[in-house]
């Protein structure tokens, strides 16, 4: 294997990590707000696909805006966002981690019949974002140009939700929140609503990764939330829950080993990851940034 197929393979495997971590950073940031409460949010996965259908619908109605359909369909997914936190899991914060699990995946079932009876149980078509379509020649081979984009989107997105949670007044609020909920109270924080806008946000993150898949899986299907979901599970348990840093440094980590055990080894491709999380498992068990309890 050559030079140019090395850097080829890492390339795809960076795209691929964008990708994982993009709905992972939301999971994580809800977890490590939440997590206070022992929130594990097996619905992430469902923002996800739901992101990419509502933004699929938006660029068919108003006249394949991509960009349009980047800013509303994330949006609408808030809504939904919203809704779950607001009245469904407010009432099992303090229950057993089993109900949770079973309430959040619950909406995982109702979310992909409800994609089917909206966009039907077939695959539809994946458009190409202008300016961003075809590919660019790296060291004499042709690379997508908008995996390029999807590898400089990434570390934007972590550099930004650094921005916010370790440099802003609100990022301090978080924190404070995450670290002892009766203490914000006390200081006059409003703990329920901070923790439905960090929901909110979080179902925004990953509705984003959702929207930004819609021109590079090529089709969009219902279900396919599932896949994505167990990534980042993987990819927060690695990194370690609640921690942002661990997150994308596990995105990376599990892009690159899925890319080079796809050209490989790929019989053995889909157990390389969970082989992976064993032995972090096994040699940490908090992940590589999580704290021990």
């Amino acid at each position: 294997m050559d030079l140019k197929s090395i850097v080829h393979v890492c390339l795809a495997g960076l795209s691929t990590g964008m990708f994982i971590w993009l709905v992972a950073s939301g999971l994580t940031l809800i977890f490590g707000v939440l997590g206070v409460l022992g929130v594990l949010n097996f619905a992430h996965g469902s923002f996800y696909m739901l992101g990419a259908y509502c933004c699929f619908t938006v660029l068919s109605r108003l006249g394949d805006n991509f960009w349009l359909g980047l800013l509303i369909g994330p949006l609408c997914v808030c809504v939904v966002g919203y809704v779950i936190e607001r009245f469904f899991l407010r009432y099992v914060y303090r229950i057993e981690l089993p109900y949770q699990l079973l309430l959040t995946f619950a909406f995982v079932l109702l979310f992909d019949d409800l994609v089917k009876i909206i966009w039907g149980a077939g695959s539809l078509g994946s458009p190409s974002v202008p300016g961003l379509a075809g590919s660019v020649p790296i060291l004499g081979r042709n690379f997508p140009t908008y995996s390029l984009f999807i590898i400089a989107v990434g570390p934007l997105v972590a550099l930004g939700l650094w921005i916010l949670i370790e440099k802003t007044w609100y990022g301090r609020i978080i924190r404070a929140a995450s670290s002892d909920r009766e203490m914000a109270s006390a200081i006059g924080v409003n703990v329920p609503v901070l923790f439905t806008a960090v929901f909110m946000f979080g179902a925004w993150l990953g509705a984003m990764g959702g929207g930004l898949a819609v021109p590079y899986v090529g089709l969009l299907t219902p279900g396919m939330g599932e896949a994505i979901i167990i990534d980042a599970f993987v990819v927060a348990v690695i990194g370690g829950l609640g921690s942002l840093k661990g997150a994308f440094l596990g995105a990376l980590i599990i892009g690159l080993l899925s890319s080079f055990g796809t050209r490989f080894i790929p019989t053995f491709d889909m157990f390389l990851t969970f082989i992976l999380m064993a032995a972090v498992l096994l040699w940490r068990p908090q992940g590589f940034f999580g704290e021990a309890v």
